[in-house]
């Protein structure tokens, strides 16, 4: 889309630049895709261009793993190891089972390796979109997001906590999100994986994550579903029940979604439904079958994507 409003295109990363009617670009798919007029009353007058900001897309550490917010989605696909076997979980000496999570949530755009390697880390969280993949992955994964404000100074806020609603969040105007931290003690944990849509390589209108630490501490993360994340946390794996009843605490009704790719009553039937299928992944004894993934993606012996993707 046009964006016949623009006065000028600032190469930045410096919050300090910013001023009423800026917008900060770095792959622009939404931004582009929406128009001036889809992200405030005013049109906007400048964008605040990230593509020159050299921030590395990842680093890996023994710490954990810190994604740019200018990373890419083709990016983030690649670290689980494009070079390695398929279904290695590896990240350069790694061994961390989490990252098996890593490419479901990618799949989860259905979008293509167009799309993939323009679109970012931080523009999915930006947008705030309730089946946004990257918000799912990296709330599941105790993901921490670094936030730098135009007087210079910084805070961390929880993936969890940055989404606070449909399309919204806890940025204030000008703040600029910087980079997304996945700690080691997460990645190391056994995780399972679950999504639903009502049409075939459709928008998730449900994805949940489960993740048990210590092998035994279950955090079950909702989303898509819901306006906004919501996480479960057990001090040890709860029965059928038990989950039940805590699903009906954590998320009254109107916490579901409502919109055309799912209605509440449906989105609710399925975060229990899918939760109870993770309760039980995850009861199975530890080296039983890894992470079975549930949606409309494509066959697992389909690279096609892959493929041109990491060709790109």
């Amino acid at each position: 889309m046009d964006m016949n409003t623009i006065e000028a295109v600032v190469p930045t990363t410096d919050p300090a630049q910013w001023r009423d009617g800026d917008a900060w670009l770095a792959g622009g798919t939404v931004l582009f895709s929406y128009g001036s007029l889809a992200f405030g009353p005013q049109p906007l007058k400048r964008l605040l261009d990230l593509g020159s900001s050299g921030w590395t897309p990842v680093t890996v550490s023994d710490a954990g793993i810190e994604l740019a917010a200018t990373c890419t989605i083709a990016d983030l696909y690649k670290l689980p190891g494009a070079t390695k076997l398929p279904g290695s979980t590896q990240a350069p000496g790694r061994a961390w089972p989490a990252l098996d999570l890593i490419r479901p949530c990618c799949d989860s755009f259905v979008a293509s390796f167009k799309v993939w390697n323009m679109s970012t880390v931080g523009g999915n969280l930006c947008t705030s979109l309730p089946a946004g993949p990257v918000i799912s992955l990296c709330a599941g994964l105790e993901g921490t997001a670094t936030v730098i404000a135009p007087a210079g100074t910084s805070r961390s806020v929880a993936v969890a906590d940055f989404v606070t609603g449909d399309a919204r969040n806890c940025l204030a105007p000008g703040e600029l999100l910087r980079s997304i931290f996945l700690p080691a003690s997460a990645l190391s944990s056994r995780v399972a994986f679950r999504r639903l849509s009502l049409s075939n390589l459709g928008r998730s209108g449900v994805l949940l994550i489960g993740r048990l630490d210590d092998g035994h501490r279950l955090v079950l993360t909702v989303t898509a579903a819901t306006k906004r994340p919501v996480q479960l946390r057990f001090d040890a794996l709860p029965d059928t029940d038990s989950l039940a009843r805590a699903l009906d605490e954590a998320i009254p009704g109107d916490l579901y979604h409502n919109d055309i790719h799912g209605l509440p009553a449906w989105r609710r039937d399925m975060t229990y439904r899918l939760a109870e299928e993770i309760r039980a992944e995850l009861a199975a004894p530890d080296g039983a079958p890894g992470l079975r993934v549930s949606g409309d993606f494509w066959p697992p012996n389909h690279r096609g994507l892959e493929a041109q993707q990491e060709g790109a």
